[in-house]
Order: C-alpha cells, then structure tokens, then sequence
C-alpha cells in the first residue's frame, strides 16, 4: 500500500452545502472564530483601538462583527445568487474572497494599532479563507453531485 493510497483513503471531504447553510454557516463560522480571535487578543493585551483624524476609535466587538458579517454577506451572498445560473462562479468567488482577505491584512498593518491588536485582527482576516472555501465547495458540492 503506497503513501498515496493511504492518505486518500483518509482524506477528510467537505459535505455537500444547500444554499443557505453554505451562505450563513460560513458567515456564522467566520463569526465566532473572530470573536474568539478578538477574545484571545484582548486577552494578550489588545485594546483594539486605533487614531483616525485625531480621534480614538475602537474596532471591537462590534467592528468584528460588522466587518466579518458584512464582506461576507455581500461577496458570498452574490456568489450563492449567482451560482443558480453559472456553478463555476463558486470557485471563482473562493478565489477572489480569499485574495481580498489576504490582501486588506495590509489596512490592518498600516493602521496605528498596538502590537496584539494588529497581529488578533490580522488572523479575523484569515478565518475567512477557509469559512469561504469549505462554503464554496459545499455548495458546488451538492450543486454538481446532488
């Protein structure tokens, strides 16, 4: 038995997804892996907060919740509406949302946040490439296998 074998006999798949679960369980997902991330952070001493124009602003809880929820609803939402005429927009809403994600880290870096404010938000942004892969997936999943 080869390596090879082995391991795709123990691969873990992602379950086929209906609309909605897809849609709001990984919003839902995303959700609460940030609010565990803001936990830890302000645990670790993060205050979340930041200067803009002179004035003090914090970015947590509800600024978590806001900016997980609604890029989220937005982006995949469409893709989930979009995919009732064209499945391949899944994967290309799983790319171009994972590439999003990734790259507005660099908002969060250049923002004035203390050190474990900026590296706990860095990781929310994170979160949300798996929550839209395993959606995307899913929802392909039962779109094309039934």
């Amino acid at each position: 038995m080869s390596i090879a074998t082995t391991l795709a006999g123990t691969a873990a798949r992602i379950p086929a997804l209906n609309r909605p679960v897809a849609l709001f369980g990984a919003i839902g997902a995303a959700l609460v892996a940030n609010l565990v991330v803001w936990l830890i952070g302000a645990a670790a001493g993060g205050t979340f907060e930041m200067t803009d124009a002179g004035r003090v602003q914090s970015v947590a809880p509800g600024g978590i919740i806001m900016l997980t929820v609604v890029p989220m609803l937005i982006g995949l939402g469409a893709a989930v509406l979009l995919s009732y005429k064209w499945i391949g927009v899944l994967r290309v809403a799983a790319v171009i949302g994972s590439v999003l994600a990734v790259a507005t880290i660099g908002m969060t870096v250049n923002a004035d946040f203390d050190t474990a404010s900026t590296v706990a938000l860095s990781i929310t942004h994170l979160t949300l490439v798996p929550a839209l892969v395993v959606a995307t997936e899913g929802l392909r999943r039962k779109l094309t296998h039934g």
